[in-house]
């Protein structure tokens, strides 16, 4: 078991569910239960699922865990695509998004071959 709080790529991903928090407080408020709670709870799920892997007791227990939370930014990049052409996210917050969820997609898709090199 690790202490998910000592990951470089949780810490990441923690900072990447701030950042979407806080640049979806200004869409629509018809959206609230539509794009916004999907794009939080699509965030959320990526250091989530980084934190859940680290409680399990195997190596490839956490692997499927980081994969989870891979495929979750991926999911990401769609709604923040999409929140940016329903013209809610202004081109420079999308940006930085966008970035921050590759890089966290990268040290995810990393951390997955450090595993898979143990084995």
């Amino acid at each position: 078991m690790r202490n998910f709080k000592e990951l470089k790529v949780w810490q990441k991903a923690h900072q990447l569910v701030l950042a979407v928090y806080r640049d979806s407080s200004s869409f629509p408020v018809e959206e609230r239960f539509g794009l916004t709670a999907h794009l939080r709870k699509t965030a959320l799920s990526i250091p989530s699922n980084v934190a859940e892997g680290c409680g399990r007791q195997t190596d490839r227990d956490l692997a499927r865990f980081l994969s989870i939370a891979a495929g979750s930014a991926s999911e990401l990049d769609y709604q923040l695509l999409l929140a940016h052409d329903l013209s809610y996210l202004p081109i420079d917050a999308y940006r930085a998004l966008v970035e921050q969820v590759a890089e966290v997609r990268r040290m995810l898709y990393r951390f997955l071959q450090s595993l898979e090199a143990d084995t």
